[in-house]
């Protein structure tokens, strides 16, 4: 068991980072992974190749603990989007999700639409990041067939419920993209029938790094359109061009996997199953209110939730008109990394996020306010 302070000590980040939501900075323990890896890698000495080819089998381990599917429908990915693809090429029948999604969630549902035309797509307008079960209730109707929503809203820091979304769309596919969470809130994974992650930002597992979990009745229901040789039940299919193996998520690969990247992830995932996920979300919602606070002091109108069940590492504002200008120089001049975008600022905020950053923080608001009352 790791206690939270030993985690807290694995973040290595200079003072001044509030991006996670953007890019996680690789923790220690993924680093010390990775040069291992690497070192085994260049040396390649007798039997290595086999110790390498086990991270598959490991990182599906890890990834089973965390989402409650079968280690045997779950696959590495190099990325979100690229796994967004698979599973919606894969889709047939009728999806329902919103348009404000991030972008991987629609682009990769129009691409499978009009590549292969046997998806139809309902698009929620208005729900500005917000995908509850009483939007979707109002938006559902006997023809739709699954349903995609992203874990935590990248713009509002929204955190859907996946277990009252599954009451709510019975036997509906449930679809989540879960980047922006995955790591950091304690969601019942087991709700949803795909999963899909990378793990370079709250897992801090580095770029390249991801997975595809299944449950057994997605895997029944997707079609492995994207599917290399690898998906076959052959193992090199010489000569030959045999039918991928549908039913299984090894259908849905395209080639070997990157071992190195299933090694950093694991190594990520088992640390946070080490720790709790239930700690870490304390952690970052503990830390997450003490930049709450901050923002009221200098009357920031703060746009993301504060109902603690909806809440995430996310912190998002809207600075009045003409203010946001003020508010970014602030942040910039003291050395705090965040995103700004579509007149918003947004903060991120992890359980290893340091003493000295929420100062720089606080100094930053102070030269806004001193800025703002002038």
């Amino acid at each position: 068991m790791t206690t939270i302070d030993q985690f807290r000590d694995t973040f290595l980040e200079e003072p001044g980072y509030l991006n996670y939501a953007s890019i996680g900075p690789v923790s220690a323990t993924v680093r010390d992974e990775l040069r291992a890896e690497y070192d085994a890698l260049t040396r390649m000495r007798f039997g290595a190749g086999e110790r390498t080819r086990a991270h598959d089998d490991r990182l599906a381990d890890a990834v089973s603990v965390m989402t409650g599917h079968s280690r045997a429908n779950i696959i590495a990915q190099p990325n979100t989007s690229t796994g967004l693809l698979r599973v919606l090429f894969g889709l047939t029948g009728h999806i329902l999700m919103s348009r404000d999604e991030f972008p991987s969630l629609p682009v990769a549902a129009v691409r499978a639409q009009s590549a292969l035309d046997r998806l139809s797509i309902t698009w929620i307008d208005g729900a500005d990041g917000r995908v509850s079960p009483d939007v979707l209730i109002q938006a559902l109707n006997a023809d739709i067939t699954a349903v995609a929503v992203t874990l935590v809203d990248a713009r509002t820091g929204y955190r859907a419920d996946l277990s009252a979304i599954r009451d709510v769309i019975g036997d509906r596919l449930l679809i989540v993209d879960a980047i922006q969470g995955a790591g950091v809130i304690d969601a019942d994974y087991s709700a949803a029938d795909v999963v899909v992650t990378g793990g370079q930002k709250w897992l801090r597992a580095g770029w390249g790094t991801g997975y595809l979990s299944f449950s057994d009745r997605a895997l029944e229901r997707l079609d492995p359109v994207i599917s290399g040789y690898t998906g076959t039940a052959e193992y090199e299919p010489w000569g030959t061009v045999p039918d991928a193996a549908r039913g299984s998520a090894a259908a849905f690969t395209v080639a070997g996997p990157d071992y190195i990247a299933e090694a950093a992830l694991a190594a990520a995932i088992e640390e946070v199953t080490s720790v709790g996920i239930g700690r870490i979300e304390a952690a970052v919602l503990a830390r997450a209110d003490e930049v709450i606070e901050m923002l009221d002091a200098v009357e920031l109108p703060i746009i993301s939730s504060r109902e603690r069940d909806e809440q995430s590492g996310i912190v998002v504002v809207r600075p009045v008109e003409g203010k946001l200008g003020s508010l970014g120089a602030a942040l910039h001049n003291t050395g705090l990394t965040t995103t700004s975008r579509q007149g918003t600022v947004r903060f991120s905020i992890h359980a290893g996020t340091i003493d000295s950053t929420l100062r720089m923080l606080k100094q930053a608001l102070l030269v806004y306010r001193s800025s703002a009352d002038t």
